[in-house]
């Protein structure tokens, strides 16, 4: 998206009239439940698995496959629309949201199920993509960073609050209800965003040699690369923070989910405080959330032997996490002003691409190495990220 694609047009004027934050509200509400939707079958495994008879791991297809798709969605359906005024995109994208759930909710078999999450995949991209570079079209210059922090408020609202009461759903009235009731809540959200979204129009398509643009402009590629260090450490390392908080501080397994809980909040907290700090210094505020993460997990080896240390450092690790997607998001902004759309797809894609990769790389290192090996190659990917942001101090957009 160009200066001019950043524009609601309004007599040619570069800024809003006025600030819409109900339409960052509805669009802070598709990020709730495009996460949850996302990631909503971790907690039906069993039960999926033993209705339509495949292997619990088999069933991890229904969450490994839509992180896939939106990885490849992200950049490309920008793409593919062309110049499709973005409101109408963002509906689309959540009337299939609506349609897949619909099938999934209804699938006869395993494949039904696993060709609905493709849909489910092409949707997050697709969505994901545009709503993370949207508050500049939303929201007046000074108010960016804040309405960003709510749009990704929605993720942790998703991990928080929208993941364990789906799986709350699914075990007390089945599975497929849980599925239907995404659906309706999808439905709910498209009406929102028909009813408050005003037309967003694209002046001038995403193609594919303004994508391969980005990677030309130095804060670009220094983002996209903290991104990619920052998940994938990140996920190596949380992927196995159960094992990590009982055999190294020792929790007790019944305390293992009010403490993820406790992670999860204090994520939501750091998304918003990072939004604050964000609006007066975006360079700073990402190296401090880099530089944390790197503390962070690394010294569960030394301060997290106990119960304690364990919890408190659960706590400082959830608040800097929860500032990374707005962080990054924000950065990307920042640094290429004049074509946000195209790069957030393109750091929207990684992102994705990150998770899967984290969580696989993980499990090979704590299979062949160590549980201990995870939150050091954890660490280093955070100290990595945090010197590549610390090498693009002189950028101006960041100051």
């Amino acid at each position: 998206m160009t200066t001019d694609q950043s524009v609601i047009r309004t007599g040619g004027r570069r800024d809003p009239e006025r600030s819409r934050w109900p339409a960052v509200t509805a669009v802070a509400l598709g990020t709730f439940l495009l996460v949850t939707a996302e990631q909503l079958p971790i907690g039906l495994l069993t039960a999926v698995g033993s209705a339509l008879s495949v292997s619990e791991g088999t069933a991890g297809l229904m969450v490994t496959v839509p992180s896939l798709i939106a990885a490849v969605a992200a950049p490309l359906v920008p793409v593919l629309v062309g110049g499709m005024d973005r409101r109408l995109l963002l509906l689309g994208l959540m009337g299939l949201m609506t349609l897949a759930n619909v099938a999934s909710a209804m699938a006869p078999g395993f494949a039904v199920l696993v060709a609905s999450r493709v849909l489910v995949g092409v949707a997050i991209g697709g969505f994901w993509a545009i709503a993370s570079g949207l508050a500049v079209r939303l929201v007046a210059p000074a108010n960016v960073p804040r309405a960003t922090a709510i749009i990704f408020g929605g993720v942790g609202a998703a991990n928080v609050f929208g993941v364990p009461l789906g799986t709350l759903l699914g075990e007390f009235s089945g599975w497929r209800v849980a599925f239907a009731t995404l659906s309706g809540l999808a439905l709910v959200v498209l009406l929102a965003l028909l009813a408050v979204l005003p037309p967003l129009a694209a002046s001038q398509p995403v193609r594919p040699r303004l994508l391969a643009g980005q990677f030309r402009n130095p804060g670009v590629r220094v983002g996209i690369l903290a991104t990619f260090l920052i998940v994938t450490g990140h996920f190596s390392a949380y992927t196995f923070v159960s094992p990590v908080l009982q055999k190294l501080s020792g929790i007790d397994e019944r305390l293992v989910g009010p403490l993820l809980f406790g992670f999860g909040v204090a994520g939501m907290v750091g998304n918003f405080v990072a939004g604050a700090a964000l609006a007066r210094r975006p360079h700073r505020t990402v190296l401090v959330i880099a530089v944390t993460l790197a503390a962070a997990m690394p010294l569960y080896l030394l301060l997290g032997r106990g119960v304690i240390g364990g919890a408190v450092l659960l706590i400082a690790w959830g608040l800097a996490f929860g500032g990374v997607s707005v962080g990054l998001q924000t950065w990307m902004i920042k640094v290429a002003p004049q074509a946000v759309e195209a790069a957030s797809s393109l750091w929207v894609a990684v992102f994705n691409l990150s998770i899967g990769l984290g969580a696989l790389v993980g499990g090979v290192i704590v299979d062949s190495l160590t549980l201990q090996a995870v939150l050091w190659l954890g660490g280093a990917c955070a100290l990595a990220a945090a010197l590549a942001v610390w090498s693009a101090r002189a950028d101006e957009n960041l100051r």
